[in-house]
């Protein structure tokens, strides 16, 4: 199986290709687009700040080419915001795979939500054998509200989308690459879809 991490110079690379390697699965980081249309799988990670990362995935033309992949695609915390319709942050135009707006958390809660917090309502083979309510790692400041493509929720003062879906494409908030047997378990479903 060619499983591709998209290369973007988005950071938090390391972390993604030990957990494959942990599942006994090698992953090529690229930015080519030949060899990130004939992957297998496709993980589109993120960690930073969106406008910068979205002007860096412009300026490589991976803007238009990640919309329009047929194989299953994992988008990561950034990853998953930037496959947004928008962000707030920095007032970011989104790739428009899932139909929503990431917002900023209200000054009502320590921002970034850092740590352990609870995934519900799971509805997706991502979560294959994943039990309601078990803790994922998260780091982030603006999140996707609860819409229609929600696979799995979170409460930080505020029910928002952990998870998201539309077709071949999946987006979590929340980091499997660091949320130990539970996140190398979805990271497992992900590679096991087939469409």
């Amino acid at each position: 199986m060619k499983i591709v991490i998209i290369n973007y110079g988005a950071g938090n690379i390391q972390s993604i290709m030990f957990a494959i390697e942990r599942l006994g699965f090698k992953a090529v980081l690229s930015d080519n687009p030949d060899e990130i249309k004939a992957a297998d799988k496709v993980i589109f990670p993120g960690v930073g700040e969106a406008s910068s990362a979205m002007k860096m995935l412009v300026e490589s033309g991976l803007d238009s080419l990640i919309p329009t992949l047929k194989q299953p695609v994992l988008g990561i915390c950034l990853g998953m915001q930037l496959m947004c319709k928008s962000s707030e942050e920095g007032n970011t135009k989104g790739l428009g795979i899932f139909d929503v707006d990431v917002v900023k958390f209200s000054n009502k809660v320590k921002v970034p939500q850092m740590g352990w917090n609870q995934i519900y309502n799971l509805k997706s083979d991502l979560f294959t054998g994943i039990t309601e309510n078990e803790y994922m790692y998260l780091v982030h400041s603006f999140y996707a509200p609860l819409c229609i493509e929600a696979i799995a929720t979170t409460n930080y003062k505020v029910e928002y989308a952990s998870a998201l879906q539309n077709n071949n494409f999946y987006g979590t908030q929340f980091h499997p690459e660091k949320s130990g047997d539970v996140g190398e378990q979805i990271l497992a479903n992900f590679l096991k879809l087939k469409l």
